[in-house]
């Protein structure tokens, strides 16, 4: 019987607060690992310290990984872990065609909508993967990272189907210290984190709000209701069982004990940064979809307007 594949190289490309997170635990847990990203400060630090510093959950500590500001130099992968943000995954998509064989497997975690289509469009379909991920992290200055919890992330093959190697990656994730779920339905498990960023990521912002006081306002918290509401319909008419509660609970466990409450949104960083931010993948998708099946999304709408009043100067 032949021996069943398992990953022992990935390339994390869009190595930032939650590309580094990422490949730091599973580096950590014995993988080998190599960061890539355009951020030359960053990864020279990575590289003066022999490896990335990571402090918060699990104790301050320097993982072993490799890094560098070009993927020709990296060899080739096992599996390729596409971080950057949404605006920037064909680029991220691009960058990763020198890391990959007939086998390679492709997977992006990021936040927002759409990010399978865009991989599939530049890799093609056969290497990748659905992903999605409940963990948190920061930037604490170059070379360091901030772990905000220990949640789950989940992997799928994008037809519904479970694979062996779906299994094998799952697997060898999980014993490296990311925990993670192979799925046979990563499309709803997407649309679940979709969900949560869509309560989470524009009253954080707006607010200037930890993810963990978003529901110490009574006010901010009935927003956040009424636009999951919407997300709930929409869901549905795309054909996905999803429910707003089932969207709380989601918060609830990444706000309460052991999750990322006293971490900052990812659009709360891009704001503070003044970059432009991915508020047309997650709100912003929810009122297209409401569009194309007439569902009327005015609170979304309303996110989505608001948050781009802030970025109108941003970068």
């Amino acid at each position: 019987m032949a021996q069943m594949w398992k990953p022992q190289r990935v390339a994390v490309v869009g190595a930032g607060a939650l590309g580094s997170l990422l490949g730091g635990l599973l580096g950590e847990g014995g993988l080998d690992v190599t960061l890539i990203d355009v951020w030359k400060e960053h990864i020279e630090k990575i590289k003066a310290n022999k490896g990335l510093r990571i402090t918060g959950h699990g104790g301050d500590r320097t993982v072993k990984v490799s890094a560098t500001t070009r993927p020709e130099e990296a060899g080739k992968m096992d599996v390729v872990i596409i971080q950057t943000k949404m605006r920037h995954m064909t680029d991220g998509a691009q960058q990763a065609l020198p890391l990959l064989t007939e086998r390679s497997v492709v997977v992006s975690f990021s936040n927002g909508l759409g990010k399978e289509e865009i991989l599939t469009s530049v890799i093609g379909g056969g290497r990748v993967l659905g992903g999605t991920t409940a963990q948190g992290a920061g930037v604490v200055e170059p070379g360091v990272i901030r772990n905000a919890g220990d949640l789950p992330s989940t992997i799928g093959e994008l037809d519904g189907t479970m694979s062996d190697r779906v299994r094998a990656i799952a697997e060898t994730f999980t014993k490296a210290g990311l925990k993670t779920t192979a799925s046979d339905n990563v499309r709803l498990a997407i649309w679940k984190k979709l969900m949560a960023n869509v309560g989470i990521n524009p009253m954080s912002a707006l607010c200037n709000f930890r993810v963990g006081e978003l529901f110490d306002v009574p006010e901010v918290k009935a927003v956040i209701l009424k636009a999951l509401e919407e997300g709930e319909k929409v869901a549905n008419a795309e054909g996905l069982p999803l429910r707003a509660q089932e969207t709380v609970e989601v918060l609830l466990q990444i706000t309460g004990k052991g999750g990322t409450g006293s971490n900052r949104s990812g659009m709360l960083v891009d704001v503070m940064a003044k970059r432009k931010t991915e508020i047309d993948f997650i709100n912003g998708a929810i009122v297209r979809l409401g569009k194309k099946h007439g569902i009327p999304t005015p609170v979304n709408e309303t996110l989505v307007a608001a948050v781009k009043g802030l970025e109108r100067d941003f970068n």
